[in-house]
């Protein structure tokens, strides 16, 4: 997997993927930024949590559950000094769906904690990471 980041201004910066996209990343007015775009942290969540949402969905829907909805909330704290690293995640799913069983919801967070999602099992190295979920009919 390749990647590439271009600086643009002050501190804004364009992450480009190997798979072709590009995302805009900036600071805050306090640190010299914009606030053109989220700040490369922001995105380290932002994937862990698209990471851990498609094995969810991929697992649920692997075990014929009727799963129409997943979303993912996601509270960090963060250490005080640098390099100001994640220290506590939690993942609070929401999942929707018809006749959805609650130990399926389970099942499929926890292969996806344990298993599958490397981002959440990388930051898991540095950080706390707790689940807990709900299950929402359609």
């Amino acid at each position: 997997m390749k990647a590439r980041i271009k600086w643009v201004e002050q501190v804004a910066f364009l992450g480009e993927t190997e798979s072709g996209h590009a995302v805009l990343m900036d600071g805050p007015p306090e640190g010299g930024g914009r606030n053109l775009g989220p700040r490369p942290m922001e995105m380290l969540l932002l994937g862990t949590g698209g990471c851990t949402s498609y094995d969810v969905v991929h697992i649920l829907k692997k075990a014929r559950q009727q799963v129409t909805d997943c979303v993912v909330e996601i509270n960090a704290d963060r250490a005080a000094e640098d390099p100001k690293v994640f220290t506590k995640i939690h993942f609070h799913f929401i999942v929707k769906g018809r006749e959805l069983k609650p130990e399926q919801v389970e099942k499929a967070i926890k292969l996806s904690a344990e298993k599958y999602c490397s981002a959440s099992i990388m930051l898991g190295k540095a950080a706390d990471i707790t689940h807990d979920f709900e299950v929402q009919p359609d």
